[in-house]
C-alpha cells in the first residue's frame, strides 16, 4: 500500500468499479448494481484499513518515506513541473478512513434510490475517487484536479436524484464551490510563479516557512493567498457567512448523498486549511487568527439558533453542521502570540496544539454523528414522506429500535460525554481560554443551544402520545439493512467517545509538526523584516 501503485489502487478502486458498472451491467439489474457498489466500497474501506496498519505514528511526517524523500511521485506534466505525487500523514489518514467508511455505509443506504440506478451508482463511485484523491494528493495541481472531480458527480447526484427543488440546490452548490475553486486557483498561481515554479505542497510549505535559502513568500503574498485560500475552503466547511448553500443542498439531496456531504465533503474544507493554507502562509494565518476565532464563535452560536428555529427535520440537522463545524475553525484559529526577545512568538504552544487536535477530532466525530443523523432522518422520511417536526410524535412506541438508535446518534451530535461529539468540543473550548476567556465562554454556551435543539427535536419526533402526520400506516420497524447502518454508526460514536486516543495517537505528531513549522515560519518572516503585531484580545 505504500507504493505509488498501492495508493493509486486505493484512490481509483471506486473508478474501476464505476467502469465495470458502465460496461458490464444491464440497467435493469438493479439489485446486482446495488450489491456490486457496496462490495466495491467495502473493498476500498479494507484498503484504507491496510493503509492505517502501515502507518508509523512515531514518524510525524508524510509517509511513505524512502531514502529521505517524503511521499511517492511520478512526473505528470514535466514542462510545468507538475507531478502525480501522493502521500499521507496523521492529518490525512483519519480522513481517508472516514471517507471510505461513510461511503460504504452510504452505499448500503442507497437501496432507497428508486430511479436511474446505473447512473447514480457510477456517479457515486466517481465521487468517492475524487474525495480520496483530495486527501492523498501532495501536488497542488493534482489536489485541485481531484477537488474539481468531486464537484461534478455531487452536482448531478443532487440535481437528478434530489427533492422537489433539486435543480436550484444543485446549481447553488455548484456555483458556491466553483467560486471557492477560482479563489484557490489564483492562490495556486501566486505560489507557482512566486515559489520557483513549484506545485509540490511540501516544497511550498518549506518556502512559506522560510526554510529554503534565497526563496520565500513575501508578506503581501502570504496574506493575500491565505485570504483567498481561506474563503475557498471556508465555503466548503462551511462557516458563517459562506454557509447559505448548505441547507438547500442537504434538504434536497437524497439521504445517502446527505450522509457523504455532511460526513466527508465538509471536512475537505477543514483539511485544505490544515494542509495548504496554514503551513504555506504562516504570516497570513497569524494575521487572520482573531478573525478565524470570531468566525468560529459566530458559526457556533448562529448555527445553533438557526437549527433551533427550524421546523424541517433535515434542515435542522443541516444547520447543526454549521454550528458543529464552527468548533473546527475556532480550534484552528487560537494561535496566540507574545513578544519574546524582541520578536513575536507563540504563547501557549500546547494550548494551540490542543485546539488543532480538537478541531481535527471534531471533524472525524462530526463525520460520524452527522452522517448518522441524516440517515435517521432519511429512514423515517422514506416511510412518511414529510419532515415537518410538528407533525411527528410517538415514534418510540411505533419504532422502538429506530427511536433508541436515533436517540444515541443525536446524543453523539449533542456532545454527551462518552460519545464522539464531546471530546473535540471540550478540547477546542479549553484551548480557546488561553486565547480569550470571553470567547471561550461564548463558545461554550453553544453547547447549551445544541442541547436545546437536540432535546426539543427528540421530544417532538420520538416522544408524545401519538403520531400526528400523514401516512401513519407506513410506519414500520427498521429492516436489517437500516439497523446495520445505524448500529455501526452508533458503535463508532461510542468507540471514539470512550477511546479518543484511537485518533489522537495517529494525528498528534503530524499536528505538532504543523504547529511548530508555523511558529518557525513566523520567526523566519520577522527575521526577514516582516513586522508582526499581536492583536489585543479580551
Amino acid at each position: 500500500m505504500d507504493s505509488i501503485l498501492g495508493l493509486s489502487l486505493l484512490i481509483f478502486m471506486p473508478t474501476i468499479g464505476a467502469l465495470a458498472l458502465a460496461l458490464l451491467f444491464n440497467s435493469k439489474a438493479v439489485e446486482a448494481m446495488r450489491v456490486f457498489t457496496l462490495v466495491v466500497t467495502a473493498i476500498t474501506f479494507v484498503l484504507t484499513l491496510l493503509l492505517w496498519s502501515k502507518f508509523d505514528a512515531i514518524d510525524p511526517g508524510i509517509q511513505p518515506a524512502v531514502d529521505g524523500v517524503r511521499g511517492v511521485s511520478a512526473e505528470w506534466i514535466g514542462s510545468w513541473n507538475i507531478h502525480y505525487r501522493l502521500g499521507y500523514d496523521g492529518i490525512s489518514l483519519p480522513l481517508v478512513v472516514l471517507t471510505s467508511f461513510v461511503s460504504m455505509l452510504a452505499a448500503m443506504a442507497s437501496w432507497s434510490i428508486n430511479k436511474l440506478h446505473k447512473g447514480y451508482f457510477i456517479l457515486f463511485l466517481l465521487l468517492e475517487t475524487g474525495m480520496l484523491g483530495v486527501f492523498l494528493a501532495l501536488d497542488f495541481f493534482l489536489f485541485y484536479v481531484f477537488w474539481e472531480v468531486m464537484l461534478l458527480p455531487m452536482y448531478f447526484l443532487i440535481g437528478v436524484w434530489g427533492g422537489p427543488r433539486r435543480e436550484y440546490a444543485a446549481i447553488k452548490f455548484f456555483l458556491y464551490t466553483l467560486a471557492g475553486s477560482v479563489l484557490m486557483l489564483i492562490a495556486m498561481l501566486m505560489f507557482y510563479f512566486g515559489g520557483g515554479n513549484e506545485f509540490n505542497i511540501l516544497r511550498l510549505t518549506q518556502i512559506g516557512q522560510g526554510s529554503v535559502p534565497g526563496l520565500h513568500f513575501d508578506e503581501f503574498t502570504q496574506i493575500t493567498a491565505f485570504i483567498l485560500l481561506f474563503i475557498g475552503f471556508a465555503i466548503k466547511v462551511p462557516c458563517f457567512p459562506f454557509h447559505t448553500w448548505l441547507p438547500d443542498a442537504h434538504v434536497e439531496a437524497p439521504t445517502p448523498i446527505s450522509m457523504i456531504l455532511a460526513g466527508v465533503l465538509l471536512k475537505m474544507g477543514g483539511y485544505g486549511i490544515l494542509r495548504i493554507a496554514f503551513p504555506i502562509c504562516p504570516v497570513g494565518a497569524q494575521y487572520a487568527a482573531y478573525t478565524l476565532v470570531a468566525i468560529g464563535v459566530i458559526s457556533i452560536i448562529y448555527g445553533g439558533f438557526a437549527a433551533l428555529s427550524q421546523t424541517d427535520f433535515k434542515r435542522m440537522v443541516a444547520y447543526s453542521s454549521v454550528s458543529h463545524m464552527g468548533y473546527v475553525i475556532l480550534g484552528m484559529g487560537v494561535w496566540k502570540i507574545t513578544a519574546e526577545n524582541g520578536i513575536m512568538v507563540t504563547a501557549g504552544r500546547d494550548y494551540w496544539l490542543m485546539g488543532m487536535n480538537g478541531a481535527m477530532f471534531q471533524m472525524i466525530a462530526h463525520g460520524v454523528s452527522s452522517a448518522g443523523m441524516f440517515f435517521m432522518v432519511g429512514v423515517i422520511y422514506d416511510r412518511v414522506h414529510h419532515r415537518d417536526l410538528n407533525q411527528f410524535g410517538g415514534l418510540f412506541g411505533l419504532m422502538p429500535l429506530y427511536s433508541g438508535l436515533a436517540a444515541g446518534i443525536f446524543f453523539a451530535g449533542l456532545g454527551l460525554p462518552g460519545l464522539c461529539g464531546f471530546i473535540g468540543e471540550v478540547f477546542v473550548v479549553l484551548s480557546t481560554w488561553n486565547f480569550s476567556p470571553v470567547l471561550a465562554i461564548v463558545a461554550a454556551s453553544g453547547v447549551i443551544i445544541t442541547a436545546g435543539y437536540i432535546l426539543w427535536t427528540l421530544q417532538r419526533v420520538y416522544l408524545g402520545a401519538e403520531y400526528k402526520g400523514p401516512h401513519a400506516e407506513e410506519i414500520t420497524p427498521m429492516n436489517a439493512r437500516e439497523a446495520t447502518i445505524a448500529i455501526t454508526l452508533l458503535v463508532m460514536a461510542v468507540v471514539l467517545g470512550v477511546y479518543p486516543n484511537l485518533m489522537f495517537d495517529v494525528m498528534n505528531g503530524s499536528m505538532a509538526e504543523v504547529v511548530d513549522g508555523m511558529d518557525a515560519g513566523l520567526r523566519a518572516a520577522q527575521q526577514s523584516g516582516v513586522s508582526i503585531t499581536a492583536v489585543p484580545v479580551p
